[in-house]
């Protein structure tokens, strides 16, 4: 029973720091919403009996990863999000979506056996070497890709943050009129004068 209430507490702090994510406005509050929510899922692998892949995910997504993408927010410099007004399209779509998927979910909690599976909470004991077997063997090609995925995504923001709009032609102007003039030339114009 108590598994049971601390899922609920841990499951809707999850499902309210992810709406709190897409309400906010500043993308570095957006990035910390999502690091509640990485640790909100963290904590209900932990209260499934998977402890490694609890600790999986607050070292590498809570911890790195979320770094990864405050340090990106920050080399873009990202101001306010602008607001645009929604789609229709959007709308029509996910209003009846969502309202499906409350549904569902109301239908399976009233009508579904919950606790009535055969098994209990904790009973998988997978190893590290299982894990690391299946990671490094037989999943490696999407580990990999996944790697170079980031590595790209990286070298992108990068990219786009060192890009200058205004190419050098466009400045001269700019920089002559601001320019103070040497003094030479004020002599030069006295002695005309």
């Amino acid at each position: 029973m108590l598994h049971q209430i601390l899922f609920f507490i841990f499951a809707s702090v999850a499902v309210a720091a992810a709406v709190n994510l897409l309400l906010q406005k500043h993308p570095i509050n957006s990035a910390l919403s999502l690091v509640v929510v990485m640790c909100a899922l963290a904590v209900l692998y932990l209260l499934l009996g998977a402890e490694f892949v609890s600790a999986v995910q607050l070292i590498v997504y809570a911890g790195a990863i979320m770094v990864l993408f405050v340090f990106v927010i920050m080399l873009l410099n990202a101001g306010l999000e602008e607001r645009t007004p929604g789609s229709t399209v959007a709308t029509l779509i996910g209003v009846p979506g969502v309202a499906a998927l409350i549904g569902l979910s109301v239908f399976a909690f009233v009508h579904g056996r919950i606790g009535e599976s055969g098994y209990s909470i904790g009973d998988f004991h997978v190893s590290t070497q299982d894990i690391g077997r299946l990671l490094f063997r037989d999943y490696l090609l999407p580990f990999e890709v996944t790697s170079v995925l980031v590595l790209i995504g990286i070298m992108g923001a990068v990219v786009l943050a060192k890009r200058d709009d205004a190419s050098p032609s466009d400045r001269a102007p700019e920089i002559t009129a601001e320019a103070p003039r040497p003094e030479s030339q004020d002599s030069a114009e006295r002695i005309n004068v």
